[in-house]
């Protein structure tokens, strides 16, 4: 998602986001260490799509 679509996102459903991207970013992990994650460039993608909404999430704070 772009930082503008993000933004326009309550606090709540930010929240939210963070939290299923955690969980598929633990269960990425989890294929990969098991060996069977097939898509491994997936793995920065969702840290960097946590990134973008935390960032977000701290504007909106301040």
């Amino acid at each position: 998602m772009k930082p503008e679509e993000l933004r326009d996102k309550t606090v709540e459903e930010l929240n939210a986001a963070v939290a299923d991207l955690n969980q598929e970013m633990f269960n990425l992990k989890f294929q990969l260490h098991t060996g069977h994650l097939e898509n491994t460039s997936r793995i920065p993608l969702v840290r960097k799509e946590i990134a973008r909404i935390k960032t977000v999430l701290e504007e909106k704070r301040s």
